[in-house]
């Protein structure tokens, strides 16, 4: 795990986004960090130190003088951990950091701490906006604090602007970054990845779909993005967080899929594509629900899809094209034919009759085929075959 062995101390402001904060400790706990939370007394109104103290089963700081046993708990706090976040960060603790002022036990922690530090801005969009708050966060960012956000989207007010705190999981893998920084060996790199499923529709109700889930073209697009790709992540319907860094074109048919992935691929250095993408879809899908009593629907003219990963090889030139085939038997045999099928440089193959590689799991087993031979790889998480991936593109 990412955050194995590592203490993070959370910093908790005055603003509705802290509700969130929940999630980010449990994400970060997720990835292996041991969790400790400190508040601001304005931040107890929006919820309480109760909360934290069952999540992290760690004491929850807020007043500068609650623990008479540590009469300078600003400093243990300060130096204890190996990163402070503070999640959601106002404006005004903002310009505290900004301008040293140290006036309850946030801004002293935050004061005194020579630990790294990422603030997740969260507030209307009028103070976000404001001279002073730029000024401020301009200042900081000259000091080396690492900013997550702000994001758009609907705010307290009602409004919909920038000024809304990122989401949690934007946040704790801004974390894991800081902590164990990517080698940037792709940053002169354009990459294409196709995820997810596609839905060719039968009516405005049904479609033919698959069982794909997208987690591994996300968990590649954000390793690629890691390591300093510039990265165009054409997805299918899915509901996934899309990971930071990462310019997402949204499709939902194969043939959406395919001039999304032919647009991009014309700038790009590279393509992998890790979509399942239907092999058929509806020759003349109805703009009405079909209806069962006097429509049929067991027979469904169906006309071939244009193979996206075959045409991207077919235009590759010197480029690189990497695939993936997800099969219940015969897997290497059948990932070795569609190698020679579709002239690609190389294809994953997937053995999804596994409980640990099929479609939505976090763990993948797999094979790498290509023109060198075949290896088989060990069970890895997506983001660990990502990286095995991205490192094969490397040599390519």
């Amino acid at each position: 795990m990412q955050l194995e062995g590592k203490t993070i101390l959370l910093g908790i402001t005055g603003g509705i986004a802290a509700y969130k904060s929940c999630n980010i400790v449990r994400l970060l706990q997720k990835r292996g960090a041991r969790v400790k939370v400190v508040m601001s007394e304005h931040a107890t109104e929006f919820v309480g130190p109760l909360t934290f103290r069952a999540l992290t089963n760690e004491p929850v700081a807020v007043g500068l003088f609650d623990d008479p046993s540590d009469p300078i708990h600003h400093i243990s706090l300060a130096q204890e951990p190996d990163l402070v976040v503070v999640a959601p960060t106002t404006a005004n603790i903002i310009a505290k950091m900004a301008n040293g002022i140290a006036d309850d036990l946030i801004s002293t922690t935050l004061l005194a701490t020579p630990r790294p530090i990422v603030i997740a801005p969260a507030m209307n969009n009028g103070m976000w906006k404001a001279p002073a708050t730029q000024a401020n966060m301009a200042t900081l960012r000259d000091r080396g604090v690492h900013v997550v956000g702000p994001g758009s989207g609907y705010l307290a007010c009602g409004d919909v602007d920038t000024g809304r705190m990122s989401e949690p999981q934007d946040i704790v893998e801004a974390v894991c970054e800081v902590l164990n920084p990517a080698p940037q060996d792709l940053a002169d790199k354009r990459i294409v990845i196709t995820a997810g499923p596609t839905h060719e529709p039968i009516d405005p109700v049904r479609f033919i779909g698959n069982r794909s889930s997208g987690k591994m073209g996300i968990a590649l697009a954000g390793e690629a993005a890691r390591r300093g790709a510039e990265v165009t992540l054409v997805l299918g319907p899915t509901s996934l967080d899309i990971p930071r860094g990462v310019e997402c074109v949204r499709v939902q048919t194969a043939a959406e899929m395919l001039q999304a992935a032919l647009s991009a691929f014309q700038t790009a250095d590279a393509a992998i594509c890790a979509a399942a993408v239907a092999d058929y879809t509806p020759a003349a899908p109805a703009d009405h629900k079909l209806k069962k009593a006097n429509e049929r629907l067991d027979r469904i003219e169906l006309v071939e899809t244009v193979d996206i990963l075959a045409e991207l090889s077919r235009q590759k030139g010197e480029r690189c094209v990497i695939g993936f085939a997800a099969e219940t038997d015969n897997v290497v045999e059948y990932a070795e034919r569609k190698l020679a099928r579709k002239g690609c440089d190389a294809i994953i193959a997937n053995d999804v009759s596994r409980a640990d590689s099929g479609f939505g799991t976090d763990t993948n087993k797999a094979w790498i085929v290509s023109t060198a031979g075949t290896q088989e790889l060990p069970v890895l998480t997506k983001p660990q075959l990502a990286d095995t991936i991205l490192d094969l593109l490397q040599n390519l």
